[in-house]
């Protein structure tokens, strides 16, 4: 028998979860002490996971309020000349960013869920904010004295709600007799309120319809990426840029390889990647930038190997090594 599923009515903060970040940065439950469960109902797979997401919105919104109050980053919104009714995102830069003259870092996460600071959301629930933010390395950088700008390339739009639009009804445009029209209405009621019927029973409680504003010139995370070097990185006046990029963000890097190749070349010393997506031939980077790639990337690869043990690689890029699991 199905079950009866609650309200998709989840808190918005942390302590409406009744779950805190103690002091190792670990998430644990107020009271028992436990990490979280995601099978907090059983058999309700669909009430977990929206109850995982709920929660997973509360942690971006946390991680943000970290990068600016623990670690003094500035929220710049983008685009740089938004006005103030279109969707709009944001990154996240040091004082020092645009005018540090030596050494500027630049970190790009993944794809999906996570947003600015983040690595991995699975990991900042399951294990600690250390492990899935991109804290320990700002920090680390600042300390190092390197100007620091953190990406935002999933921040691709706004969701808002869908306009409700009105269907007239075959009776107001029809000149079918009365009795026809009559008939066909009434099937037509009994054949919605067996859809819904069902749709009730397949999808309990059927969320808003949502449409997406795309946020101009950053629609991607290829978009982004190249937006925020044209309009912050290419100005900046460090003489050695350095780029941290994980997963979908090395296709981000190579994507801007491509399509500003001579700007990076003169401005980027490094980029460490890490389990980098990219694919030299898919995105057809040319001989040039493959040679760049050898000689200034390394792509850190999960791995069993020892740290830094060379991986044998398919594609004419840059050296794989062990990140050592």
């Amino acid at each position: 028998m199905k079950k009866d599923e609650p309200p998709l009515d989840f808190p918005d903060t942390l302590e409406g979860f009744e779950y805190a970040f103690n002091e190792k940065g670990q998430l644990r439950h107020i009271k028992t002490g436990e990490p979280f469960v995601f099978n907090y109902r059983e058999d309700l797979h669909r009430w977990n996971q929206k109850r995982y997401e709920a929660l997973g919105e509360i942690i971006t919104k946390y991680v943000y309020d970290l990068l600016e109050k623990d670690c003094n980053l500035k929220k710049i919104f983008i685009p740089v000349d938004a006005t103030e009714s279109e969707p709009k995102s944001f990154i996240f830069m040091s004082e020092d960013a645009l005018t540090n003259p030596q050494k500027l870092m630049v970190l790009i996460h993944g794809s999906g869920v996570v947003r600015a600071g983040q690595w991995a959301r699975k990991l900042i629930i399951n294990e600690d904010l250390d492990s899935g933010t991109q804290i320990p390395f700002i920090k680390r950088a600042m300390d190092e004295g390197y100007g620091v700008i953190v990406l935002n390339p999933n921040e691709n739009c706004i969701e808002v709600e869908k306009p409700k639009t009105h269907v007239q009804s075959s009776s107001d445009s029809s000149d079918e007799p009365v009795e026809k029209r009559e008939r066909k209405d009434k099937v037509s009621k009994e054949t919605k309120k067996r859809r819904d019927f069902y749709e009730k029973y397949r999808n309990p409680q059927r969320e808003k319809e949502m449409m997406q504003l795309y946020i101009r010139e950053n629609g991607s995370p290829e978009e982004h990426t190249v937006y925020v070097w044209d309009h912050f990185i290419a100005k900046s006046a460090a003489e050695n840029v350095f780029f941290v990029a994980h997963s979908y963000g090395g296709l981000a890097f190579v994507e801007l390889m491509i399509q500003r190749e001579a700007d990076v070349k003169s401005k980027v010393t490094a980029v460490a990647l890490t389990d980098s997506v990219h694919n030299v031939w898919h995105q057809e980077a040319g001989k040039t930038i493959r040679e760049w790639m050898r000689e200034n990337c390394c792509n850190w690869v999960s791995s069993s190997e020892p740290l830094d043990t060379s991986v044998e690689s398919m594609l004419p890029d840059c050296p794989r090594v062990s990140a050592e699991l």
